[in-house]
């Protein structure tokens, strides 16, 4: 059996990305009644929003699904008792030291998974006691790490450090890319960008189409003395790249940033000044589809690339 459909108790091991701006109830019921694993964002939500979220996903799916926290979040205290008063079973920390809050969230029986870039954080999460980690590559939108390691390099690297299970994200829209992952080494997929182009993402229709138009090289990783961000390649982007040939402090780039530019240009729709943040794999990513097509078309084509490689000879 899969490690992690019976971590979760899922029928697939393909989990949605709790990506802000993206990922709110109706998209994670959607890929929960598919037989994968939806996450709620909370990242881009007040705690009371997250508390209606979290109410309306159980009312819209029987089945396992979780909340996604960065742990930079303000109010982190408070939506992590939200998270416990509504019952949520499975909670990915992300975007902090995961001894923060990981033994708290296991006391209360809820299973605990964290979002790392590198081994040695992977160890750390390891050793803070989490159930599963999520490996996530240079590749993969949002908010990103550091070292510019890539998805095929870091889950080898990783699966040679820990023990528990491994959800591989980063350049996975695809079965083809599923099937690759788990060879080496991964138990299950994290998928972001491919939901974020789908009808129930809750994002503006303006950002999905600029999704779907997408070609290999108009994202680029920036951002990195703030929080590395990869981001499509607009009027909001050039102005950044114009700061930094002025060799800007850290507080030239806060102000450019300013306040809710990711809403601005995700949950808003305004492609010129707003941060449209989305993964290398967007150029694969062709058309808008429901949450249940895209988890089915994955699984159809990981089983034929499956089937297809097991006949492989040299």
């Amino acid at each position: 059996m899969n490690k992690i459909t019976q971590l979760f108790n899922i029928k697939y091991p393909i989990i949605q990305g709790g990506m802000i701006w993206n990922s709110g109830y109706k998209l994670a019921s959607a890929v929960s009644n598919a037989g994968g694993l939806g996450l709620i964002g909370a990242g881009s939500m007040y705690p009371e929003v997250l508390r209606e979220h979290i109410q309306k996903c159980k009312k819209a799916t029987d089945k396992p699904f979780g909340v996604n926290i960065p742990m930079l979040y303000p109010n982190i205290e408070e939506i992590m008792n939200i998270v416990i008063e509504e019952g949520v079973k499975i909670v990915f920390t992300s975007a902090g030291n995961p001894k923060t809050w990981t033994s708290f969230l296991k006391e209360k029986g809820i299973t605990v998974v964290h979002v790392v870039s590198s081994s040695v954080f992977a160890l750390k999460a390891q050793e803070a006691g989490v159930d599963a980690i999520v490996a996530e590559g240079f590749e993969a939108g949002g908010h990103n790490g550091r070292d510019e390691t890539t998805t095929l390099t870091l889950i080898p690297m990783v699966k040679e450090k820990i023990q528990i299970p491994i959800i591989a994200a980063g350049g996975i829209a695809t079965g083809r890319g599923m099937l690759a992952t788990m060879i080496l080494g991964a138990d299950g997929v994290q998928v972001g960008s491919r939901f974020a182009a789908s009808i129930e993402s809750s994002s503006h229709n303006n950002f999905k189409e600029t999704i779907v138009k997408i070609k290999e090289g108009d994202t680029q990783l920036t951002l990195k003395e703030l929080a590395p961000v990869r981001l499509i390649k607009n009027k909001f982007y050039n102005d950044v790249q114009d700061l930094y040939e002025k060799c800007p402090t850290k507080e030239d780039l806060v102000q450019l940033l300013g306040r809710a530019r990711a809403k601005k240009g995700m949950f808003e729709g305004d492609l010129e000044e707003g941060e449209l943040e989305i993964g290398q794999i967007a150029g694969l990513i062709h058309e808008i589809l429901p949450a249940k097509q895209i988890v089915e078309e994955m699984i159809t084509e990981f089983e034929i690339a499956r089937q297809e490689k097991a006949k492989f000879e040299f």
